[in-house]
């Protein structure tokens, strides 16, 4: 799962096969990482139409989270285009690229590998829709100028200064 604001990966889940309740695995994690609790009121959640996306008890999920479920039109390659992206980007520069001879010895080692390469790619790797920066400094960037922001006392005439050059979320 992807926040499409600064594409960090807030949610994610490695399995052997395509169970039931991987998708939702990977939902609560985002929950969790980005609403800790309060409500997800405003977060659009964008799936394609796959089943476990249109699950009732996903869709249960979501709603109790507060958050509002867009389902993409069906065979509409953009409307998942994000996470394909970074379906490829995952396997190119993980799953293929760093393969120990012999290939991977099990979903364990997966998992690992999967778990560093989310946190390398939310805290370095780099990011064109992020000012070249990675998601991590970019979210921080944006929280500062809204701390910076709301300290600061409007003056009759003063432009200010404009937060990193993406529009706000919400």
């Amino acid at each position: 799962m992807i926040d499409l604001f600064s594409r960090m990966i807030v949610g994610w889940k490695v399995s052997a096969s395509l169970r039931k309740d991987l998708a939702l695995d990977a939902l609560e994690m985002a929950i969790f990482r980005r609403i800790r609790g309060s409500s997800a009121g405003g977060l659009v959640h964008h799936s394609d139409r796959g089943s476990q996306y249109l699950a009732i008890k996903y869709s249960l999920r979501l709603a109790e989270a507060g958050a509002v479920a867009s389902v993409g039109s069906k065979g509409d390659s953009y409307d998942n285009a994000a996470a394909e992206s970074f379906n490829g980007l995952y396997k190119s520069e993980l799953i293929w690229h760093d393969e120990p001879a012999g290939g991977w010895a099990g979903v364990a080692d997966v998992g690992l590998a999967t778990a560093e390469y989310v946190h390398w790619f939310n805290s370095q790797r780099r990011h064109s829709a992020c000012e070249r920066m990675a998601p991590a400094r970019f979210e921080a960037a944006w929280h500062a100028w809204q701390e910076n922001k709301a300290r600061q006392k409007p003056r009759r005439g003063d432009p200010g200064t404009g937060p990193p050059s993406r529009a706000a979320p919400g």
